[in-house]
């Protein structure tokens, strides 16, 4: 029985991810990156400043990135604040591991601005003991730094932890951290993972997931 999740934050407590690689998709293109939506998809995981650094490298100041990043953040939020809900069923799932008291943790590799964005946006701040978010890390996933510090600021061991992911490289960090994953298929089909630490595939938290993690 776990003790403890720990949530990626977008495509997994939100499914929200084709509004940032619509973003990002434009800022590719629009200083000659001339990508499609199939790569920029691909491209989509790190810090911003590291997505930046890996399309362009070398091209930008440290203060363009992050001028141009939070410009990113302010066109996605526009765009998904209109359509912005949770994932079907974690809000009864949220509401379950709490009554359980099960800890419960946000390792992302967002920064704090959309975080905080879903967080308050969505009113489910109260059940989020701990937040390690891109502004808390050296490293970014697939790196296990964001799932250990989680972990250590929930004071829980990894072996007791179960990670929420959308992504082969998050569910790569969950697993050199020491932990399981429970992949959401919000973005990535099951045959792009190949992770024996997968506990299952699932289209959302519907369909009893929370009574199959507690057996």
């Amino acid at each position: 029985m776990a003790k403890a999740f720990l949530f990626d934050l977008n495509g997994t407590m939100v499914n929200d991810m084709p509004y940032h690689i619509h973003a990002w998709h434009k800022i590719f293109n629009t200083y000659g990156a001339l990508f499609s939506l199939e790569r920029t998809k691909l491209e989509c995981y790190g810090k911003n400043q590291e997505i930046f650094d890996r399309i362009f490298p070398g091209r930008f100041t440290d203060e363009e990135k992050n001028e141009m990043s939070f410009a990113k953040e302010r066109e996605y939020q526009q765009a998904y604040r209109p359509l912005m809900k949770l994932i079907d069923g974690l809000d009864v799932f949220l509401q379950n591991a709490a009554d359980k008291k099960i800890k419960m943790a946000i390792g992302s590799a967002a920064i704090m601005f959309n975080v905080d964005f879903v967080l308050d946006g969505l009113n489910i701040r109260q059940y989020i003991n701990a937040i390690v978010s891109a502004d808390h890390v050296v490293n970014s996933k697939p790196d296990p730094e964001t799932f250990l510090k989680a972990a250590a600021q929930l004071q829980m061991s990894p072996a007791d932890c179960i990670v929420f992911e959308d992504s082969p490289k998050g569910v790569e960090a969950a697993t050199r951290a020491g932990m399981k994953s429970v992949v959401l298929t919000t973005m990535h089909t099951t045959d792009e993972f190949n992770d024996p630490n997968i506990i299952c595939f699932v289209p959302d938290y519907t369909n009893g997931l929370f009574e199959k993690l507690m057996q």
